[in-house]
């Protein structure tokens, strides 16, 4: 099983005993320790996982719930709190502990939301807030990629630092954006007024402006969702014969719809620009797309959902290509352990991306008259 399977396999069983978790023991027992089990780490292993380690800098005998250690080194605090608990009155109990770590990570748990905490600020100082907040009930792709990076196998602190800076600054901008468009702050709505009037503004400009602005906010985002359903709702009716055959493969069905826990990562993003190169030589390298989904990133011409070439479905184990074979009546399946082994199947693809344009000139033939 993979580390996305453990990791959705555990928020299923979440979800389902939450409800009748009644102390912080048993938070740790049913949630938290399966969570690091999942990262890869040894929970009986003393080397790995200390429970209840000493970080005492009041010599209170203060101990956190458990450090993650790698060579010998403390990497990752983790502060427990019952299911229950609202864990915005706990980060002073885990910046406490971290000050007393070499460690650059701290975590604050309920077994449900995990907050992610560095010391991106001042060194040794836990930051004020997280740089990432994962909750196990409402599970995205990107959520679960962040987590990877925490894992065992995958853990590198100067990449992770990289990403955390790059995170809290995304969360602050997203926090910004969100209170000035439910309601535009003075020097949000002084950079409108200043656009419109000649870089000039005053006090009552300002106020004038604030619920323009707010409404004009509002239209502007309801205006691009109306024209995301508008194209969805063309394209459906335009929907070519193709595509029913498109959707075969049971390996590989999805709902064909894009959803924002999509992640494209940086190997479908290769093996693209490989397959790419390879058509190239026959099809026009702009015609050439690709489109990601949850369960597979498929490639076409011009439209990868209609005109598809090859769909990907890469896992941390497995990487497969699926290839039209019978004037899309069928699917061959290619696994290969490596993205320049593609190059091994390049007449196949060649082969398909010449199926996939003659399919598209037939449909603009067919439907031009």
């Amino acid at each position: 099983m993979d580390f996305k399977d453990q990791v959705q396999q555990l928020a299923e069983r979440i979800d389902k005993q939450k409800d009748v978790i009644a102390t912080e023991e048993a938070t740790k027992n049913a949630f938290i320790m399966p969570f690091i089990q999942a990262l890869g780490y040894d929970i009986f292993n003393p080397f790995e996982v200390v429970p209840e380690m000493d970080c005492d800098l009041t010599k209170r005998g203060d101990k956190i719930d458990y450090a993650i250690k790698k060579d010998d080194s403390t990497i990752i605090l983790i502060e427990c709190k019952h299911c229950k608990q609202n864990l915005e009155l706990h980060n002073t109990q885990l910046a406490k502990y971290y000050a007393a770590s070499n460690a650059r990570f701290g975590v604050l748990t309920n077994g449900i939301e995990y907050r992610f905490y560095a010391d991106l600020d001042k060194k040794n100082i836990m930051d004020e807030k997280p740089f990432l907040i994962v909750n196990m009930l409402d599970l995205s792709d990107t959520d679960i990629e962040q987590l990877k990076k925490f894992h065992k196998s995958y853990y590198n602190e100067s990449d992770i630092l990289s990403t955390a800076q790059e995170l809290q600054i995304t969360i602050q901008i997203k926090d910004l954006l969100t209170r000035n468009f439910q309601e535009p702050g003075e020097e949000f709505t002084r950079y409108f007024v200043r656009c419109l009037n000649d870089w000039k503004s005053t006090a009552k400009q300002i106020e004038q402006y604030k619920p323009i602005l707010k409404k004009s906010i509002a239209s502007v985002i309801n205006d691009i969702i109306a024209e995301r359903l508008s194209v969805a709702i063309k394209n459906e009716e335009q929907k070519p014969d193709t595509q029913v055959i498109a959707e075969q493969d049971e390996n590989i069905e999805s709902t064909e719809k894009q959803s924002d826990g999509v992640v494209t990562t940086q190997e479908e993003l290769d093996a693209y620009n490989v397959i790419r190169s390879i058509l190239r030589k026959n099809i026009d390298a702009s015609r050439i797309v690709y489109k990601d989904f949850k369960s597979y990133f498929v490639i076409g011409v011009e439209s990868a959902s209609y005109w598809w070439v090859c769909r990907l479905v890469f896992g941390t184990r497995k990487k497969t290509i699926y290839i039209p074979t019978d004037d899309y009546k069928s699917t061959d399946k290619i696994d290969i352990d490596t993205i320049d082994d593609i190059f091994k199947y390049a007449d196949k693809i060649e082969a398909c991306g010449q199926l996939a344009l003659t399919t598209l000139e037939n449909w603009r033939s067919k439907h031009s008259k």
